[in-house]
């Protein structure tokens, strides 16, 4: 593997890079709060099968250059990153992979650029066709009164302080998420209130089994030097991105399509899997780990990996 800094639509992102130039070109986009690390394990996995594998911190994140202003993140200009990133490696076309907010932008990428992406797999966020209304106005439908994080994080303000207090102990708790069957802790979290964000997900405790002390290092550190406030503006962008979505230049992905997802992650309750056939009209697989939560690049690296190989690889 290999990092660099790479100039693509307007910013620089910090890009780990595996694989011989020239081989099919895979591009794996990280969410939050997340990082090209967080790819570690799939990049050499995908590397040594062949591909060519490029993981950028994304525009917010990490090395990568933070743009001031909170229109900087919407999602046609996380897509055009990409699709720079696919230019600067003299590439036509390219796989898109994303986690979580990253499959975001991998969803939409085949919807904005068509010409550019040959297969698209989402993890741990389906394919979710545009609401009827914005997207927060959707949300404050569905929560109604009460707390719902997504709704806490577009007020500018609040949520960056509570984040950027102490990074270290913002990572434990959202890595350390409590499965979807605690129903204590799902009550805690919607509970209306005044509490904040971390409050509700309960005690950090120790660290997840599955990210050691010198990778969580990695995240810290790289937390600590460009704080929160960047990645939360993406979500800060949900009724921007509804509205440049309402006539993509494709209407539907038509590319080969996989969502992968564990069957203990709680943000699955709220993500309606079963709409897939509305947004997606080429071929469509779903496959479900049992007992895996939402951190799949980590928690199931080899699973994941495998599965992923099988799919681009067709």
């Amino acid at each position: 593997m290999r990092t660099r800094g790479v100039r693509t639509n307007g910013v620089t992102l910090q890009v780990t890079e595996a694989g011989e130039p020239g081989a099919p070109v895979v591009v794996l986009l990280h969410g939050f709060p997340e990082l090209a690390h967080s790819w570690r394990h799939q990049v050499r996995a995908l590397a040594e099968a062949g591909f060519h594998v490029f993981a950028p911190d994304q525009r917010g994140y990490g090395d990568s250059d933070k743009p001031a202003e909170v229109g900087a993140y919407a999602v046609d200009a996380l897509v055009g990153d990409v699709v720079g990133l696919l230019d600067a490696a003299g590439a036509e076309q390219a796989a898109v992979v994303g986690h979580d907010f990253g499959a975001v932008v991998a969803w939409a990428a085949p919807l904005l650029a068509p010409d550019r992406f040959r297969a698209v797999a989402g993890v741990s966020l389906p394919p979710v066709p545009r609401p009827r209304v914005p997207t927060t106005q959707a949300f404050r439908k569905l929560f109604g009164d009460h707390f719902f994080y997504i709704l806490y994080f577009q007020e500018p303000g609040p949520a960056d302080d509570e984040l950027d207090r102490d990074p270290a102990t913002t990572l434990r708790t959202l890595f350390a998420t409590p499965p979807a069957g605690n129903e204590a802790a799902a009550l805690r979290m919607l509970a209306p209130g005044p509490a904040g964000f971390l409050d509700r997900i309960g005690d950090p405790g120790t660290l997840p089994d599955w990210i050691s002390p010198e990778d969580f290092g990695v995240y810290v550190a790289a937390f600590t030097r460009g704080g929160f406030t960047a990645p939360l503006n993406w979500y800060r962008c949900f009724d921007r991105n509804w509205e440049l979505t309402a006539d993509p230049p494709a209407a539907m992905i038509s590319v080969p399509a996989l969502f992968i997802g564990g069957t203990a992650d709680a943000t699955l309750a709220y993500t309606p899997r079963h709409r897939a056939s509305e947004l997606v009209s080429g071929p469509y697989r779903e496959v479900l780990l049992e007992g895996a939560g939402h951190w799949l690049t980590e928690e199931r690296p080899e699973e994941l990996s495998r599965l992923l190989i099988e799919f681009l690889a067709v």
